[in-house]
């Protein structure tokens, strides 16, 4: 085998996997280039025909012993061959659709990492704030998106960010006057505070003082009253009066979503969400209409529901997978919620919440572990990592070893102290690029100069060993993996004012964003061996990209387009809406 020209295996390896013993020996050991080419075609046409061939690409694999090539090969929904456009057209019979990639990037389908699906998708039907530049902008599109709905229906999603007006959090005075009776409750674009009006108040039965909750915040005006903005689990106290979308209203919510990222070269998600989520995604598996795949996680402090489920049904197939757990530490820079180990520079006083307790965390993610399931973790300041991280490393040590790849999502401001802590004790960096890009505007003055440092640690992180996974935190942020590439190869914040990086040090190179959107997002879920790369036998998940992002100045890669976007040997989309 060893002696076989390197692309003439590829296509043994490739073509060759299913053939019976005797043909494949055969194969190996008359090794002229004739010979293999006829196996490998007679192999494909008879067994496993090629139903989609990529031409013309740069075709970057994501495999180590093989990183580029020029063509892929598919055969119903796993990938047959990567080799040559010769090997490949040879391969392709009649009945093969042949995809001319212009010379453009061939890649793995992106694998985003850190989802909220469904209410992306129902985000896009809602009205659209986050790009609201002043409190009357703001006041405006509410009043005229108000106009358009029918009384007593809710207005939720908006996605607004004060700090596009200069930092003053909307009120329910602004908004009130222009939506009496419709309730409003609008959360922030980090999702972890949101504004209600006076309708959405009465309905939730708010009172005028007290209702304080442990791990939230009611902000109050000078009279005591609330003022409009909850935070946190405060939050929990509207949540509870909005009515549940219909399972009609879910369905096109998770269509939309699936249509949304397959146009920007999304093929599998990692969702966070709710045990009401998993049936929306059930349902469309079971009427087969799922064109993304997703991995559902559930609230960690439902682990033993979690447990008991997947020893009745296991942990499902490439669809749709089960068996991972989401908890809370804090909450976010942004609405000064995140746990911090000294105040914030702009607010003396504040250093932010813990969302749960450490005991219940150590509980359920101990329990948790104790049943074999995959525990994923949202922490965003230093307090809250390094809280986390001294939870992992007590479970890892009283629990044994094991394969289990704890993830801690976000990692936004590591303590240097706990950079060396993530590859040590192998826990998973889910990290969301974009979020360096539009914070950074901001930031510095909430934590100061020298936290800065360690914001966003993409490259510090790698060179201590920890494997990165990036994904978007859609709806907080677009679910776009070029931007995110960008964002991390670049570090350029979204109002341009660092054009050479925010915190320029932790920059890293597009193939290690790339990893990261692929092979990185696939080992986060346990998926390694079925997608991430392209490579014989693994799933046909595969973007195409009009332009090759490693050879192009990368403050032009958020410039790049995905041409075609294809999920389990499917086109899913085509730019140029070709059959």
């Amino acid at each position: 085998m060893d002696a076989v020209p390197a692309p003439q295996r590829r296509v043994v390896e490739l073509s060759g996997n299913r053939l019976p013993g005797l043909i494949k020996a055969f194969c190996f050991a008359l090794f002229t280039p004739a010979i293999l080419q006829s196996c490998a075609t007679t192999m494909t046409s008879k067994q496993n025909p090629v139903t989609i061939a990529i031409v013309n690409g740069i075709v970057w694999t994501a495999e180590p012993s093989h990183p580029r090539s020029e063509a892929v090969a598919m055969s119903g929904d796993r990938i047959t061959a990567v080799g040559s456009n010769a090997e490949i057209r040879a391969l392709a019979g009649p009945s093969a659709r042949i995809i001319d990639a212009r010379g453009g990037m061939v890649t793995p389908g992106f694998i985003d990492s850190h989802v909220h699906f469904l209410i992306g998708g129902l985000s896009l039907a809602s009205v659209q704030l986050r790009d609201a530049r002043t409190p009357a902008e703001f006041i405006s599109r509410i009043k005229a998106f108000a106009a358009t709905v029918e009384p007593g229906t809710w207005i939720t999603g908006g996605d607004w960010d004060h700090q596009s007006w200069g930092g003053e959090l909307p009120q329910t005075s602004w908004i009130d006057s222009v939506t009496p009776n419709i309730p409003v409750w609008i959360n922030r674009l980090d999702g972890h505070m949101a504004l209600a009006n006076g309708a959405a108040m009465r309905a939730a039965k708010i009172p005028a003082t007290g209702g304080d909750i442990t791990g939230g915040t009611i902000v109050r005006d000078a009279s005591g009253h609330p003022s409009g903005i909850f935070k946190d689990n405060a939050q929990d106290l509207i949540d509870r009066a909005v009515p549940d979308p219909s399972p009609a209203m879910q369905d096109r919510a998770l269509d939309a979503a699936m249509t949304y990222v397959s146009e920007r070269g999304v093929t599998s998600v990692d969702h966070m969400g709710t045990w009401s989520d998993l049936a929306v995604f059930e349902r469309a598996h079971h009427a087969g209409k799922l064109r993304t795949r997703i991995y559902a996680a559930v609230p960690l402090s439902s682990w033993a529901k979690l447990s008991d489920t997947v020893a009745a049904r296991g942990r499902g197939d490439s669809w749709l997978r089960i068996g991972a757990l989401k908890g809370f530490v804090d909450g976010s820079l942004g609405s000064h919620t995140a746990a911090m180990m000294q105040p914030f520079t702009d607010a003396p006083g504040d250093s932010g919440l813990l969302v749960n307790t450490p005991e219940d965390l150590y509980s359920w993610t101990s329990n948790a572990d104790k049943a074999k399931l995959h525990v994923i973790v949202h922490a965003i300041g230093d307090r809250a990592i390094k809280l986390q991280l001294d939870i992992f490393e007590r479970v890892e040590r009283e629990n044994g070893p094991r394969d289990r790849r704890f993830r801690i999502e976000h990692a936004q401001h590591i303590a240097p102290a706990d950079i060396p802590r993530f590859g040590q004790l192998d826990v998973i960096a889910s990290m969301q690029p974009y979020h360096a890009i539009d914070d950074g505007r901001w930031a510095e003055k909430v934590i100061g100069p020298e936290r800065a440092r360690t914001t966003y640690a993409f490259r510090s992180l790698r060179d201590a060993g920890a494997t990165l996974a990036f994904g978007s935190d859609w709806f907080v942020a677009p679910p776009t993996p070029l931007e995110g590439i960008y964002a991390a190869v670049t570090r350029r914040t979204l109002d341009d004012k660092h054009p050479g990086g925010w915190v320029p040090e932790q920059k890293i190179g597009v193939e290690d964003a790339l990893r990261a959107y692929t092979t990185g997002g696939a080992y986060a879920s346990f998926e390694e061996e079925e997608k991430g790369s392209l490579a014989p036998g693994k799933l046909a998940d595969v973007v195409i990209i009009d332009r090759d992002l490693t050879r192009i100045p990368p403050e032009t890669i958020r410039e790049a387009r995905i041409m075609y976007t294809i999920v389990g040997g499917r086109v899913v989309f085509d730019r140029g809406g070709n059959p």
